[in-house]
């Protein structure tokens, strides 16, 4: 199974992305691939949090901020991806100038190799496309970036589900 779980910021989605995780059938591990990177106390409380949450549910964690596609991942787990906007922005912004298009081929190659490997692969991503508000380019670079690998994700996925106040509203599939 391929997952996107989408939602606003606190919105519940990856508590969500663990439940899912965690109820479907594996033969394999259990993976939980981090992509922020620890850049400023902020980001370092968030993932204290998070680790913090699935502390004692059977993840193990993987620090991955970028180049998914070079990976060792072991075969046959379920993956739960956290979150496709930190790696978008890791991706997008470590190159000068900026690349989107590089960027895009580049976590959309990973994205290929972990559902390659993976039994499951559930990806969350932060819905950033509703506020209509005009930005500087890198700021629409980005947008258009997540927008794009939404878009290629949802289409290939087998589940799309959106988080609302921790609750999910299923546009594709149905949960297992």
């Amino acid at each position: 199974m391929t997952a996107l779980i989408l939602g606003g910021a606190a919105s519940g989605k990856s508590e969500y992305g663990e439940r899912l995780a965690l109820s479907l059938p594996r033969r394999g591990e259990l993976l939980y691939l981090a992509t922020m990177e620890p850049a400023g106390g902020e980001a370092e409380a968030r993932i204290r949090r998070h680790r913090a949450l699935r502390a004692g549910k059977g993840f193990q964690t993987w620090e991955r901020p970028k180049n998914l596609a070079g990976c060792p991942l072991p075969e046959g787990g379920t993956v739960l991806l956290e979150d496709l906007g930190n790696l978008a922005a890791n991706e997008l912004f470590s190159c000068e100038p900026l690349d989107p298009e590089g960027a895009f081929s580049r976590i959309w190659a990973g994205l290929q190799h972990l559902r390659g490997r993976a039994e499951h692969l559930i990806v969350v991503s932060c819905d950033l496309h509703r506020d209509g508000e005009g930005y500087p380019p890198e700021t629409a670079a980005y947008l258009d970036l997540t927008a794009r690998l939404h878009r290629a994700l949802a289409a290939q996925g087998d589940l799309v589900a959106e988080v609302v106040c921790g609750l999910p509203v299923i546009w594709k599939g149905e949960t297992a």
